[in-house]
C-alpha cells in the first residue's frame, strides 16, 4: 500500500501545469458517515475546496454530490470520471459523462446511475473525479481518493439498511384501494397504510392526516356516501389502532363525485373506490400565558 501511495504522488506531481486540482494530501484522507432515518451520506472533506459526498434519501438511490465553500468553480460544463488508479496499468479512465456547475454551496447532485458506477470504481480502487472547463480555456480538477474506502463503505451500508422504506414526498399521499366494493381494508391497503404509519411514528413534525374517502357511481348516491364515510373511516381507525390521535385525523367523504377515472367499465370503478390521504405538516397551537398570579386549571391539585 505505501507503495501505491508513492505511485498516487508522483501521478499528481505530474499533472500539467494548467490543471488546478483540488485534493486531500494522502495521509489526511477520511471518510465519514453521517445519517439518521431520513437520508446517509458517505462523505469525505477536500482541503481547501468542500467536500464530495454520496447521499441516499430514504426510497431513493444514492447520488454524488460536490459542496464547496467558496464558488472556486465557475458555472459551466464538467466531466465526472472514474478515474483509474496509476498502478492499475492498461486501465483507463471511465467517463460518466458531463455535469453542468452551478451556483451555491452544492454544485451539483449526479445521477443515480453516475454514483452507483462511482461507488463500483472506488471498490476497484478508482478516484471520483470532476474536471471542469472554465470558459476561458483553463482546466480545474476536484478528485476524491480511495484511500480507507471499504471499512466507511461498509459503515454507509449498515445506515442505509436502517432508512425508512419512503422519505416524505413520496409518502405524502397515497391512494388506498378497495378494489372489492367493500370496506375492509386489504393486504394491500395494510402495507400501504404501515410504511405511512411508520414515517408519522420517525417524523414527529408530520402530525395531521387529511383522508377523502370516494366510491364509484353503482348505487343511489346516499348509499354511496355511505360507503365512502365508512372506506374513510376504516382508514382512520387503522391510523388510531398504530397510535395517532383521532385529533391528528381530518375526515370527509364524497361519495361518487370526484372519480379518479370515468365510470364506464370495470376496471375504472375499482379505481375509484378509494380512500386518498394526506399527511401534513401543521404548526403546534400556541399555548397562552397565563395571567400573573393565575394558576392554569389543569395544575390545581
Amino acid at each position: 500500500m505505501r507503495q501505491c501511495y508513492f505511485i498516487l504522488l508522483s501521478m499528481f506531481a505530474s499533472l500539467p501545469a494548467m490543471a488546478l486540482t483540488f485534493q486531500t494530501r494522502l495521509e489526511n484522507i477520511e471518510w465519514k458517515v453521517e445519517g439518521d432515518k431520513f437520508e446517509c451520506r458517505l462523505i469525505q472533506p477536500i482541503t481547501d475546496f468542500g467536500s464530495g459526498a454520496f447521499v441516499r434519501r430514504a426510497g431513493e438511490q444514492a447520488v454524488f454530490r460536490l459542496n464547496a465553500y467558496n464558488p472556486m468553480l465557475g458555472e459551466g460544463s464538467a466531466t465526472l470520471l472514474a478515474a483509474a488508479a496509476p498502478w492499475q496499468p492498461g486501465r483507463g479512465d471511465i467517463d460518466l459523462g458531463s455535469l453542468r456547475i452551478g451556483r451555491g454551496q452544492v454544485l451539483f447532485n449526479s445521477s443515480q446511475a453516475q454514483a452507483g458506477r462511482l461507488f463500483r470504481g472506488l471498490l476497484e480502487g478508482r478516484s471520483p473525479l470532476v474536471r471542469h472547463y472554465s470558459r476561458e480555456g483553463s482546466v480545474s480538477e476536484v478528485r476524491l481518493l480511495p484511500v480507507r474506502f471499504r471499512q466507511a463503505y461498509g459503515d454507509y451500508e449498515a445506515c442505509t439498511a436502517k432508512l425508512l422504506p419512503k422519505n416524505f414526498e413520496q409518502v405524502r399521499q397515497s391512494q388506498i384501494g378497495f378494489p372489492g366494493g367493500g370496506t375492509e381494508l386489504d393486504p394491500a391497503a395494510r402495507s400501504s397504510l404501515q410504511v405511512m404509519v411508520e414515517y408519522l411514528k420517525a417524523d414527529p413534525s408530520v402530525n395531521h392526516v387529511i383522508l377523502d374517502g370516494y366510491s364509484d357511481n353503482l348505487g343511489n348516491r346516499l348509499t354511496n356516501r355511505e360507503l365512502s364515510r365508512r372506506r374513510a373511516l376504516a382508514v382512520m381507525n387503522y391510523f388510531k389502532e398504530n397510535g395517532l390521535q383521532e385529533s391528528q385525523i381530518t375526515v370527509r367523504f364524497h361519495g361518487e363525485q370526484y372519480p379518479l377515472k370515468p365510470n364506464t367499465n370495470g376496471a375504472n370503478r375499482a379505481q375509484n373506490r378509494r380512500v386518498s390521504v394526506r399527511l401534513e405538516r401543521l404548526p403546534e397551537p400556541v399555548k397562552a400565558a397565563s395571567p400573573a398570579g393565575v394558576t392554569p386549571s389543569s395544575a390545581i391539585s
